[in-house]
């Protein structure tokens, strides 16, 4: 647990994996994560260890912003270790959801996110299977994704998130748990992944014991949902720290869809730094 969500180890653990990732640098002061943004260039990603939900994440421009984030960073959880991240700037995301036992994983499902990196997972629209990645990419994407689960020794369920520019793909981090989005495949693949990786973490069964049959005709959206009518107040633009209190799930036959049109039409319409 400590391996994945310590920015630092994690970032350590992807460059013995030879897993690409953007540049970073750990933190401890504000001194320190000026001179590593300077090193690693604006724009930056500033983000503390052990925080759910994107808490406490900011896209920074420049010296200045970046002080006023690590500063309310360490009142909020002072002594935290903290991650400045090269900001992948227009680059696409997508996300992986697998099981694995400690011998064999299974890979759920791998989604391709409508809005552009820089967007909370939780707050974009995340398509399943992949609508626009390149078949290069989406085989990167499984290969470093079993080379995580099996690096971490998961025996139940992960989650790991990617960037992808140019048909590189990085790793922007692994979550080992379970996630939003698996209860989301699981309807959509009318497959129940949750049974299968409760009874693996309990030591019952292998994934070898399994067959796995998708049974999705076209695509599934899953959908953020928001509660701004409620906090009428409330910052609506979107960035690294999630803001939606739940989701739902939109099944179309093809990408000519008008519903999915609009949703990429719109992609960057709210996106902040």
């Amino acid at each position: 647990m400590d391996l994945a969500e310590n920015r630092g180890r994690f970032s350590d653990l992807l460059k013995e994996l030879d897993i690409p990732y953007p540049k970073y640098g750990a933190a401890k002061n504000v001194d320190e994560a000026v001179e590593i943004a300077n090193r690693v260039g604006y724009p930056v990603l500033v983000r503390p260890s052990y925080v759910l939900g994107g808490q406490r994440m900011r896209i920074v421009l420049n010296d200045e912003e970046l002080e006023n984030a690590v500063i309310k960073i360490l009142k909020h959880f002072p002594d935290n270790n903290i991650l400045i991240d090269q900001f992948l700037d227009r680059a696409s995301e997508g996300e992986v959801d697998a099981i694995c036992d400690g011998e064999d994983v299974q890979i759920m499902g791998i989604m391709e996110h409508i809005e552009p990196c820089g967007i909370h997972s939780g707050d974009s629209n995340a398509v399943l299977p992949p609508y626009g990645l390149s078949q290069l990419a989406i085989d990167q994407m499984r290969e470093y994704s079993e080379k995580l689960a099996l690096a971490l020794k998961i025996k139940g369920l992960i989650n790991i998130q990617f960037a992808i520019k140019d048909d590189q793909v990085y790793v922007i981090e692994a979550n080992p748990r379970a996630s939003r989005t698996t209860p989301f495949i699981c309807k959509a693949y009318e497959i129940p992944y949750l049974n299968v990786a409760t009874k693996v973490m309990m030591g019952d069964r292998k994934l070898s014991d399994y067959e796995f049959e998708e049974k999705l005709e076209g695509f599934a959206i899953k959908e953020p949902v928001f509660s701004f009518h409620k906090f009428p107040n409330v910052n609506k633009e979107l960035g690294p720290e999630m803001k939606s209190t739940g989701e739902a799930i939109y099944f179309i036959k093809d990408t000519k869809d008008p519903y999915f049109r609009k949703l990429f039409k719109e992609k960057s319409r709210f996106l902040s730094k």
